[in-house]
């Protein structure tokens, strides 16, 4: 009887081990660069990753904290990463000043369907329209976006030319306050709080985002290593797929998904991170724009408008070629991704 049991034992213990080293090989590593620092809109991927949607979805996924949509785009084309979150400009400007690079990532879901960038000024300043920007002292880091497509949002608005200065990110909200520079561009959901947390009130901020004035730009998108879309895109539409959930939750509770940023860094202040992903949710996530494409996806018009804009705007070396930074078909099914109400 004893030697039974223990028989048994010990073809249990095998089997439960061999399914483990199975669903182990199963599991796929990705490694994951967001494009700033743990903030709230990060909460989109730290979600998911703390829920386990990843893992379920057969993936080991790092997520890490980055230093700009730039570097974001290079690590994956390094090869560092295998996928990252970048402003699609930023990848167009990639694609089109690397023609001959082996490893261009690729845009795989649109999250951001409208850019964050806007131009903020204090009221008194007297700048309360894109007009009043002309012969103004603009300030922002050189890499902003805000600032890289300030052509586009100039033309747009027959905006004259205007004196730029350029600083630290940490500086730039500071230097507004002082009347070191006249204006700012950058992402609104992190200027408008960062000029609050340094005693601004909102009543005294004008905010002049793009997507209000003729620049309909696309934001941030998921990139992907064309290596990996070749090799494994079973892995990157159940990385699309486990977002897509993550996503879902995140919108409906913003609050709840900030506890994965507050676990990723201590410090951060869980109100202010609520409301900055809040913000983020409300003007370039869950848009009128995004509603009418659909979550994840883009319009093939808007799309080629944007790379020829990006084109010029940027002095790229070579055309954006638009049909070269997107690739839609590994995204989640359409009813799966029906994520947004109005």
């Amino acid at each position: 009887m004893n030697k039974r049991h223990l028989l048994q034992t010990f073809l249990a213990a095998s089997a439960l081990s061999f399914g483990l080293g199975t669903a182990h090989a199963q599991t796929t590593p990705i490694k994951f660069q967001l494009d700033w620092r743990f903030e709230g809109p990060g909460a989109f991927f730290t979600h998911p990753a703390a829920k386990g949607y990843f893992k379920a979805s057969g993936l080991d996924v790092t997520v890490d904290a980055g230093n700009g949509s730039g570097g974001a785009v290079t690590r994956v084309a390094s090869g560092a990463y295998d996928m990252g979150f970048a402003d699609l400009a930023a990848l167009m400007e990639f694609h089109a000043n690397n023609p001959d690079s082996p490893n261009k990532p690729v845009a795989v879901m649109m999250v951001y369907n409208n850019t964050p960038a806007s131009v903020m000024a204090l009221k008194k300043s007297g700048i309360a329209k894109p007009t009043d920007l002309t012969g103004k002292k603009l300030g922002a880091p050189v890499f902003d976006a805000g600032r890289r497509a300030f052509p586009i949002f100039a033309k747009a608005n027959n905006i004259g030319a205007v004196n730029w200065t350029a600083m630290d990110p940490t500086l730039r909200e500071t230097m507004l306050l002082r009347g070191d520079i006249d204006a700012i561009t950058g992402f609104t959901f992190t200027s408008l709080l960062n000029l609050e947390a340094r005693g601004a009130k909102a009543a005294d901020i004008v905010i002049l985002p793009y997507p209000d004035f003729g620049v309909k730009l696309y934001g941030n998108a998921i990139i992907a290593s064309p290596k990996l879309i070749k090799e494994n895109p079973a892995a990157v539409k159940a990385f699309l797929s486990a977002f897509t959930k993550g996503a879902k939750d995140v919108i409906a509770n913003p609050a709840v998904a900030i506890e994965s940023i507050k676990a990723r860094d201590g410090i951060v202040n869980s109100e202010l991170e609520t409301r900055r992903l809040k913000l983020a949710i409300d003007t370039v996530v869950n848009t009128p724009d995004a509603r009418a494409e659909g979550f994840g996806q883009v319009n093939a018009g808007r799309l080629s408008l944007m790379a020829s804009q990006v084109s010029d705007a940027f002095g790229t070396k070579t055309r954006v070629n638009p049909d070269a930074v997107w690739n839609g078909s590994l995204l989640p099914p359409a009813a799966e991704l029906n994520i947004l109400r109005k």
